[in-house]
């Protein structure tokens, strides 16, 4: 099936995209745009592969779902279009990176020159309803992310995968450790954050192990 999604992961996903369970899945989501308010706007579905290219990708920052309030979501995980405040995760991991890096904390919550850089920003799962967490959750795009994850293993090297969060650290098993870097800590959510990801020091971290291995480095 044809996909509208950067010809640079189109060219690894195509077969990905024929499988009878994403068939399933693009029906489903078809049929809640129609019927319902869905988030993100759906040209903003495959944003974080739209700007973070396949062979681009040196860091992989997994999210759960997308945000289900209005004008928020747009496509990246912990992201937020320009002129939507932060949100609590987002500012706490603002906070973080002022400690971690002396980073002034930024009033946007857009997070697009990350994934310029080469950071895919990816949420398991990929739409929701809006004002209704986890609507759009076991429909199949688990298993579209999931393979994602896996395919960036097998097939590149060197590659941070930042697992915030149990249900994040859940995707480990389909990290290959003796290849890439995996930093892992508890969720920037106000519930967790005084847990141990305040402290964790992810962004210098990665940029550590990037340099050690010759890449460039993120300008977070």
């Amino acid at each position: 099936m044809d996909v509208r999604i950067s010809p640079s992961w189109k060219n690894y996903l195509s077969e990905e995209f024929n499988k009878p369970y994403f068939q399933q899945l693009a029906e489903f989501v078809r049929n809640e745009y129609a019927r319902y308010t869905i988030y993100p706007p759906g040209k903003e579905i495959f944003s974080a592969f739209d700007l973070c290219s396949f062979e681009d990708t040196r860091v992989v920052i997994l999210g759960q779902d997308p945000y289900h309030g209005p004008g928020q979501a747009h496509g990246l995980c912990f992201s937020v279009r320009p002129g939507i405040n932060p949100p609590p995760s987002l500012k706490n991991i603002y906070k973080e990176l002022k400690s971690d890096l002396g980073k002034d904390i930024s009033e946007s919550g857009d997070l697009r020159y990350w994934a310029k850089q080469g950071v895919l920003l990816l949420n398991a799962t990929l739409t929701v309803r809006a004002n209704q967490a986890g609507s759009h959750q076991n429909r199949g795009w688990e298993t579209f992310t999931d393979s994602v994850i896996q395919m960036l293993s097998a097939r590149k090297e060197n590659i941070v995968f930042i697992l915030w969060g149990a249900y994040a650290q859940k995707k480990e098993v389909l990290i290959n450790s003796d290849k890439h870097c995996i930093i892992k800590s508890p969720h920037p959510s106000p519930f967790s954050a005084a847990s141990g990801f305040f402290g964790s020091k992810p962004f210098s971290r990665a940029n550590t192990y990037l340099l050690e291995k010759g890449l460039p480095g993120i300008e977070w």
